[in-house]
C-alpha cells in the first residue's frame, strides 16, 4: 500500500489527498506535525531531506516528494479517471495550466504568508534552511495573486474547467490556491463571477473534502 506523509491543515499535501481521492486509491496516511517542527527531525528527514510534505512512499519503499511527480506516478498506476490528459496535447495543456496555478497563484499566497506570519519568522521558505522574512515580498505576492485571479476568471468565462472540458490536476491546484488565499484574507473579489462559479462546482466534488 502507498504511504502518504501529510499534515492535514497544510495546502500542499491536500493537493495529493484530493488527487488520490479522485482516483479512489487507498493509502496509509501518516501525519507530520509542522507546528512543532516534526518535519525537521531526523526521522522525517530520512523520508524527505527537504523537510516538506507531501511525501509519497511507494509499495517498494521509494519516495516521491513533489505534487506533480506524485500525481504523475499515481496516474501511471491508476489511469482512470484520467486527471492528466488522454493524449499528448491534453497532458501538456493540463501541465501548462497547473504550472500557472502553482507559480502565479499558490506561490503568491505562500509569498505573503511566509513573509508576514509571526509563526514563520526565520522560516520564510519551505525546507531545511532558515531564511528570514522580507515584507516587500508579501506586498508583491498580494498584487500577483489578484492579477492571477483576474486572469483565471477571464479564462473560466470560456472554459468549464481550468484546462478544458474535464476536471484535472490543474483544477485541484487552483482549488487549493483559492481556498489557501483565505489564509491571507485575499480571496477572489465578488465580481469574478466565472471564478466563483467554477470554485463552487469543484468544491462540491466529494474529493474536495479529502
Amino acid at each position: 500500500m502507498l504511504t502518504l506523509y501529510d499534515y492535514q491543515a497544510a495546502p500542499s499535501p491536500r493537493r495529493a489527498r484530493i488527487f488520490l481521492a479522485e482516483k479512489g486509491v487507498e493509502y496509509d496516511c501518516k501525519q507530520v506535525d509542522l507546528r512543532t517542527g516534526e518535519q525537521l527531525g531526523p526521522e522525517f528527514r530520512a523520508i524527505n531531506p527537504r523537510c516538506a510534505v507531501p511525501a509519497l512512499v511507494t509499495e517498494d519503499g521509494r519516495t516521491i516528494t513533489e505534487n506533480v511527480a506524485i500525481a504523475s506516478y499515481v496516474e501511471s498506476l491508476y489511469s482512470e479517471p484520467p486527471l492528466m490528459g488522454r493524449d499528448a496535447y491534453e497532458r501538456a495543456h493540463i501541465l501548462e495550466w497547473n504550472w500557472r496555478c502553482e507559480f502565479e497563484g499558490l506561490a503568491a499566497v505562500a509569498e505573503v504568508l511566509r513573509n508576514t506570519s509571526p509563526h514563520m519568522k526565520g522560516r520564510a521558505m519551505t525546507g531545511a534552511r532558515n531564511i528570514e522574512q522580507l515584507p516587500e515580498l508579501a506586498a508583491r505576492g498580494r498584487e500577483r495573486l489578484q492579477y492571477f485571479f483576474e486572469d483565471l476568471d477571464e479564462h473560466l468565462s470560456k472554459s468549464p474547467f481550468i484546462a478544458g472540458d474535464n476536471y484535472s490536476l490543474a483544477d485541484i491546484t487552483a482549488l487549493v490556491c483559492v481556498d489557501f488565499s483565505a489564509w491571507i484574507k485575499s480571496s477572489p473579489s465578488d465580481g469574478l463571477k466565472a471564478l466563483h462559479s467554477w470554485h463552487k462546482k469543484v468544491s462540491d466534488r466529494p474529493s474536495s473534502q479529502a
